[in-house]
């Protein structure tokens, strides 16, 4: 039935394994993507949105490398929202709330029209290997199909399990079964396998709901968009979200199904997301609080269907039901389905490489949920990464990575290899030592030519970064050549209640001020007719703002970056045997040696090796 070899075998088709195949085939591999049901490719199992705080970064960075998630999110976005406006634009997030059912088509339509690229459904049951390479893959029916690489992209699907109440049955999700093989087969190759759990709240009939008695949560009154590209289109139209709360009657009411919980009973042994907590964990935690926000988020343009984001639970649907009918605005509330929990299998990310290949078997690629993450933001950037690097291990070129400095990404993929997760782990700003260099306004230029030595960006993705760039610098150049003289700028500084100037002064230099924005400084004639006569769009002008009045900040950040990247340049060979080294300390060795890091920077990030250790293992190694 199968009688090519194909160069690159995606298992799984959600965000992580739509892009894994969108990438390894649009970089020229014969692609196939195998799962197990095609109606729910890209499937937005949670909730229907894309960003956030970190994670709109991680789609601005996907979409810079040449991936769809950006483009697919524009397409079907219904709001669009800048978290964090009122911060530093290190912190700026974009967000887009999404119409559930387009967002799988569109995803669905993209990987259709993508060359090199077959689908196969069916349930894949277990890898084919010799002398610990991966060669292939053998599904529930016996059929084998043979690949140079596979990238295991499964979800919540391995040995997945259920939860509502009392009542557990096997699924990936609801409606589909779960997936098995994969985990046993791995263990008795020598994996280290662990459990993990999430949730998700019930979806009602927006229909049943009374909205006036919400407080409206509508979308920013001049909506962006993710991605950089003019194929998408910032939305013209957007639907409300709206918010409500809890209350000590809902937390009571709740209570009363605690002794059937399976979070509670014993009966869910697994970690579950810390910053995404299901309602009855966050009551249980948090009891001096008497109520908790819910966002009511429309599931689409044209349905009726609602998802009640903040009310994750896998208590019994009679208790969930009870209780969400005493949430104000929620009194005749109609339920589509309950809320339930589930627990998979996933595999420590410590046993894997900087590319996301396996340690044990070469040519085998994990991506997603398999790795310990949660969030489709995280899966996707793994997904393209993986896929990019099966892509070029079936070429045999060299690997393609990212490091700390350079994206989020890069932020992800080390924190997971290097320091492992026991439970889901989700991406925030906090966790990049860099983010004023990694902000969601400048991925084109830190990524773009990246994504274009890869094959994977267009030349006119580009083009397009480039002339960004240089009508950017320009502009930055206008404003440290250009003067303006008092009696011109005391006005408009005695507005913002800055002190005045007495002489003629650059304009950069008041621009640098920090209660002065752009729009303070296009009260100046010359600074408007530039922006006319250039054309600058309002990503130019934003970038140029950003690199005035932040230039400081981002000069010292990259110094930072450049002094402790030179680490990342000394390489730790292979197999290297630490137990040799006895002035390091025993838990230094026994870390090392499990991860076996690829350089010194990445020993250096190891939880349990102290600098000392890193001093020892330099003067070893004869540096």
């Amino acid at each position: 039935m199968f009688n090519e070899v194909y160069d690159v075998i995606v298992v799984g088709a959600g965000h992580a394994g739509s892009e894994a195949a969108a990438a390894a085939a649009n970089m020229g591999s014969k692609t196939l993507l195998v799962t197990m049901n095609l109606q729910n490719i890209a499937q937005m199992s949670c909730n229907p949105a894309m960003g956030g705080i970190a994670k709109g970064q991680i789609v601005r960075e996907i979409d810079a490398l040449g991936g769809y998630s950006g483009i697919v999110s524009d397409t079907s976005a219904i709001q669009f929202k800048m978290l964090n406006k009122s911060k530093g634009p290190a912190m700026w997030s974009p967000r887009v709330q999404s119409d559930r059912m387009r967002f799988a088509e569109d995803w669905r339509l993209m990987l259709e029209g993508t060359p090199n690229l077959d689908f196969y459904q069916e349930m894949v049951a277990g890898l084919v290997i010799e002398n610990h390479k991966v060669v292939g893959v053998k599904t529930s029916l016996g059929v084998v199909i043979k690949g140079k690489t596979v990238v295991l992209t499964n979800g919540t699907f391995l040995n997945g399990l259920i939860h509502i109440g009392d009542k557990n049955f096997g699924g990936g999700r609801a409606g589909e079964k779960a997936a098995t093989g994969i985990t046993e087969q791995l263990v008795d190759l020598g994996f280290e396998s662990g459990r993990m759990k999430t949730g998700t709240p019930p979806r009602v009939d927006g229909r049943s709901l009374d909205y006036s008695k919400m407080i409206e949560q509508p979308g920013d009154e001049n909506p962006e968009k993710f991605s950089y590209l003019d194929v998408t289109k910032p939305l013209e139209n957007q639907r409300s979200c709206y918010m409500t709360y809890t209350s000590e009657l809902v937390h009571d009411l709740l209570r009363e199904g605690f002794d059937r919980s399976p979070m509670f009973n014993g009966r869910i042994k697994s970690l579950g997301p810390r910053y995404c907590p299901s309602i009855e964990d966050k009551i249980n935690r948090f009891a001096d609080k008497d109520r908790h926000q819910l966002f009511v988020e429309p599931e689409g343009w044209n349905t009726c269907e609602v998802y009640v984001n903040g009310f994750s639970t896998s208590l019994p649907e009679d208790v969930q039901f009870k209780a969400l009918r005493s949430v104000v605005g929620f009194e005749n509330v109609k339920f589509f389905r309950p809320g339930y929990a589930i627990e998979y299998d996933y595999f420590p990310p410590t046993q894997l490489k900087h590319t996301l290949e396996t340690k044990l078997v070469e040519g085998l690629f994990f991506a997603g949920q398999i790795n310990g993450t949660t969030g489709y933001e995280e899966a996707a950037s793994q997904g393209l990464m993986a896929g990019i690097n099966a892509c070029l291990k079936a070429q045999e070129k060299d690997e393609f990575t990212l490091r700390r400095d350079e994206a989020y990404i890069g932020v992800l993929i080390d924190d997971l290899i290097t320091k492992g997760t026991e439970e889901p782990y989700r991406m925030f700003t906090s966790r990049a030592e860099y983010r004023t260099l990694l902000r969601q306004d400048n991925a084109d230029l830190r990524l773009t030519p990246k994504g274009f030595e890869l094959g994977l960006a267009s030349e006119k993705r580009l083009r397009r970064m480039e002339e960004k760039h240089e009508a950017a610098e320009k502009f930055v150049q206008f404003f440290a050549d250009t003067s303006v003289k008092p009696e011109d700028a005391n006005p408009v500084l005695e507005a913002k209640d800055s002190s005045l100037i007495k002489q003629s002064d650059k304009m950069f230099k008041i621009f640098s001020r920090p209660n002065i924005t752009i729009n303070d400084m296009r009260n100046f004639s010359l600074v408007e007719a530039y922006i006319n006569e250039n054309n600058l769009d309002n990503e130019i002008i934003e970038q140029a703002e950003i690199q005035i009045k932040y230039s400081g900040y981002i000069s010292k950040e990259k110094n930072n970056a450049d002094k402790l990247s030179r680490l990342e340049y000394v390489k730790i060979p292979a197999n290297f045997d630490y137990s040799q080294i006895k002035s390091m300390s025993f838990e230094a060795r026994e870390k090392l040696k499990k991860i076996q890091p690829a350089t010194v920077s990445q020993a250096s990030r190891i939880s349990g090796v102290s600098p000392n250790d890193i001093s020892v293992l330099l003067v070893y190694m004869g540096r």
